[in-house]
């Protein structure tokens, strides 16, 4: 069973956010990482780039497919995890730690913060997906 911390937010395209004051670091959940499996690619926006909520902003390629990344909030990217670039892999070995992979200033927090899920209507997202395959 996948990791989901009580303490972050998550967007139905499984991505998961941590809000700290105007910012916010976003990553994949780690049901996202068991579904590709193992990371050997990551492409990452560049810093200062806008976002829009719902916009692609990266890649994350395994061996299984390669799939798009989505800003779960829009806003400026502040700062993308550089390590990613190297060392991929750590998306799957700590999705929720070393694997974030941007953080944004966000421009609409307030009024886009209320499409995000819980970690328990996340959980519920995914069981339901699941059980459509």
């Amino acid at each position: 069973m996948a990791n989901t911390p009580q303490d972050l937010l998550y967007n139905t395209s499984h991505e998961w956010v941590r809000i700290d004051g105007d910012q916010v670091i976003v990553g994949i959940s780690d049901y996202a990482q068991i579904s590709l499996g193992d990371v050997v690619f990551i492409e990452l926006p560049d810093v200062g780039r806008t976002l829009s909520k719902g916009e692609p902003f990266g890649v994350v390629e395994s061996v299984k497919a390669a799939s798009d990344v989505y800003a779960p909030i829009g806003g400026e990217v502040l700062e993308i995890n550089e390590a990613l670039l190297d060392s991929p892999e750590t998306v799957n070995e700590d999705p929720y730690g070393e694997g974030w992979m941007i953080k944004l200033r966000a421009s609409g927090l307030e009024a886009e913060r209320g499409d995000l899920l819980d970690a328990a209507a996340y959980e519920q997202h995914v069981e339901d997906e699941s059980s459509k395959h």
